[in-house]
């Protein structure tokens, strides 16, 4: 029996991820153990996830997943490069002999070779004269990459790809005992809207859940069941725009230099935020005024995000203290068994975290200030503390 990791956000659990697994369990096995690590209430484009990572992480294993652990806020609010990192190391931490992941290419070789392409010594000099010339740090990459790898950089134009070049260096730079499964993207695109196959991208199935639409077609009956019961609690959809008073409160009683640690590219961003931060009246306009075309939308999203969680860029930078349950069926948790013991503790019940050390609990007390910053992006407010309330999903 092998054991297969996912890098996931689940947000929500579509159609689409439940093909993924399924391909991944026809390429390595049908007995194969799946684990994930999930991102928590917050996504890596500096957002809210539309709703709880418990009822997210439930509908992924009633549907064909086999243990979710909890991919720490720090790491999923990171760059795609500290995303991948993060995730890779929870999934070796956790015992994954290979990591599986969509591609549009499907060329698992080809992605082995950009990712080393990228870590080579020569890739940084290269990089920094492209950016010099002004371009976005995308396209400064792709010029420079094409400089050592011909008309193959092309890839990381494409986000599964992208991403998957990521897992890669990740693994090398990591020094992680695993091998790769890349499973070819043949159904809706990312970012792309419904296909004609039935399947439609997360942030298509979003767009229509935040408007009210019926995206039920697209969901697995365990997600659409667990959504409706969110929705009539009102915990969903989950939204930034309710917390836009809140986070434009939070910036301009920050003062510049307050902003400086959450600019991970140590670019100087940071002041670009502090001065759109003095006028802007909304998060579009400020994420409008803040955005040029050397600095990503999404990465002024992030950096925004964090500066209202407080979650520094250097955090995505520490070791993992543990592993977080937030689902498993009967045999997640066999697989946990094996992993008692283990260099890095698993964490089921929230108030065990009080026995481990520093570190573990600090990390512990930043997801609970998060998800009490998150119960408020809900549709009918909650009330605070559930981080410390809600243990792990167990089914059989």
């Amino acid at each position: 029996m092998r054991t297969a990791g996912i890098i996931c956000e689940y947000n929500p659990f579509h159609t689409g991820h439940a093909l993924h697994i399924a391909k991944t369990r026809e390429a390595l096995g049908a007995d194969t153990t799946v684990i994930c690590a999930m991102s928590g209430n917050f996504v890596q484009r500096g957002g809210a996830a539309v709703c709880a990572k418990h009822a997210r992480a439930e509908a992924a294993v009633r549907a064909c997943a086999d243990l979710v652990f909890e991919l720490p806020t720090p790491w999923a609010v990171s760059s795609a490069e500290r995303f991948a990192q993060g995730g890779v190391s929870m999934l070796a931490a956790a015992g994954a002999e290979v990591l599986s992941f969509g591609s549009e290419s499907g060329d698992a070789n080809m992605l082995r070779r950009l990712a080393k392409a990228l870590l080579s010594p020569d890739f940084t000099p290269i990089l920094q004269e492209e950016l010099a010339r002004g371009d976005s740090f995308a396209a400064a990459r792709e010029r420079a990459l094409r400089r050592l790898v011909g008309d193959e950089a092309a890839h990381i134009a494409r986000p599964n790809d992208l991403l998957g070049v990521e897992y890669c260096k990740a693994i090398l730079s990591l020094g992680a005992n695993m091998d790769i499964c890349c499973i070819p993207r043949t159904t809706a695109q990312h970012d792309g809207g419904a296909g004609a196959d039935g399947y439609a991208s997360a942030s298509h199935v979003r767009k229509l859940l935040c408007a009210g639409e019926d995206a039920s077609a697209y969901l697995t009956g365990a997600m659409r069941a667990l959504y409706e019961r969110e929705c009539a609690a009102g915990r969903a959809p989950v939204s930034l725009a309710n917390l836009e008073r809140a986070m434009l409160a939070r910036f301009r009683a920050m003062d510049c230099e307050d902003f400086s640690p959450y600019d991970e590219g140590g670019e100087g961003l940071y002041r670009r935020l502090y001065t759109a931060s003095r006028t802007a009246a909304s998060l579009a306009e400020l994420f409008e005024k803040v955005k040029t075309k050397r600095y990503a939308h999404a990465r002024v999203r992030r950096m925004a995000l964090c500066a209202f969680l407080g979650i520094t860029a250097s955090e995505a930078r520490l070791p993992l203290p543990y592993l977080r349950v937030l689902a498993c069926n009967a045999r997640g948790r066999a697989h946990l068994a094996g992993l008692r013991g283990g260099a890095v503790p698993v964490l089921t019940k929230p108030a065990d975290v009080r026995q481990l050390g520093t570190a573990a609990q600090r990390l512990f007390e930043t997801e609970a200030r998060c998800t009490d910053l998150y119960t408020l992006a809900c549709p009918a407010v909650q009330e605070g503390g559930a981080e410390w309330k809600i243990g792990p999903v167990i089914l059989e």
